[in-house]
């Protein structure tokens, strides 16, 4: 439904996109991670029809952006970075306005636009308030029910919940997750990697143009070495000694000196985080928390996009083929 075939981008001798291939099967949720200038806004470009790739296809609900762009947009749906609302409009005119310009009777559109402000927690604002007046989270909500007034079959959102409050991400992921269940094919760039942890079926990791590392949330978490040991000792605790006494037992141990908190791999699961413990509490060494834990996004995203990306790629297809 959504796919990058060896798209390659150049900006004078600058590679944004160097030879990506990138498949996002209908009706599931892609998440496209990176660091920033990684090519996550470009990839968005190339698919939304503002660019033309210097080499290769994009392909959106089966139709190319080189030979057909006008069925790419009539068949897309877009929320980028910054909400483009028309601040003269109300928020009702704004959703009526797109819905007709895609087709829709003028009566249809009143309706999916009514349906859409309750969806997004906008019923309550006064229907004659014009959007430039609209908080920035509220503008955000608004333009990302604008992206779905036609009920696209495929919707891209760049970063869809920068500047919402709590609630407000938590509804859009409801709202993300029901587009998905109903059919719609989502690409989700994101800087909160809980955010892709919680909704993307698939996650791709790309960085300096490259893509260097895709699956499933679970997979690509196996790539941080397995389970984790998370210590707090007490308030001025000697944690240099911590980690000299930890040393020994080969663990990979890290800390945070402010705030006394140690970070270890567990390669035995319970067994580490026991002698763990009982390393430190033989030396006297108070814990006040002690927790065994799966790894996080956060850690994955940090170890695969640390190093120049050749080099990434190679060390992470000689893990998936060992």
């Amino acid at each position: 439904m959504i796919a990058l075939r060896g798209v390659t981008q150049r900006f004078g001798t600058y590679t944004a996109l160097d030879d990506v291939d990138l498949e996002v099967p209908a009706g599931t949720v892609q998440g496209l991670l990176g660091p920033n200038g990684a090519g996550k806004t470009t990839s968005v470009r190339v698919l939304t029809t503002l660019l033309s790739p210097d080499h290769g296809d994009a392909l959106v609900a089966g139709h190319s952006v080189r030979r057909r762009p006008d069925l790419v947009r009539a068949n897309l749906g877009v929320s980028g970075q910054y909400a483009a609302v028309d601040d003269k409009l109300t928020g009702p005119e704004n959703l009526r306005m797109v819905g007709e310009l895609y087709g829709m009777r003028r009566r249809e559109a009143r309706d999916r636009a009514a349906a859409l402000l309750e969806q997004f927690r906008l019923d309550g604002v006064p229907r004659t308030q014009p959007a430039g007046s609209y908080s920035g989270g509220m503008r955000r909500r608004l333009d990302l029910a604008g992206a779905i007034v036609a009920r696209p079959p495929v919707v891209i959102l760049d970063e869809p919940t920068t500047g919402l409050d709590p609630r407000s991400r938590r509804d859009t992921w409801d709202a993300i997750t029901s587009l998905a269940r109903d059919g719609t094919t989502v690409l989700l760039t994101t800087q909160y990697l809980e955010e892709a942890d919680e909704l993307a079926d698939s996650i791709t990791v790309i960085d300096g143009g490259r893509i260097v590392a895709e699956g499933t949330s679970a997979s690509l978490k196996s790539l941080a070495g397995g389970a984790r040991i998370d210590l707090v000792l007490e308030a001025g605790g000697p944690v240099a000694l911590a980690l000299d006494l930890l040393g020994p037992l080969q663990l990979e141990a890290v800390a945070e000196q402010r705030s006394g908190r140690i970070t270890a791999a567990a390669p035995d699961g319970g067994r580490s985080l026991t002698r763990v413990l009982e390393v430190l509490a033989s030396a006297g060494i108070p814990v006040t928390e002690a927790a065994l834990r799966q790894p996080t996004l956060d850690e994955v995203f940090l170890r695969i996009t640390r190093s120049p990306a050749g080099a990434r790629r190679s060390e992470l297809l000689q893990e998936s083929t060992a």
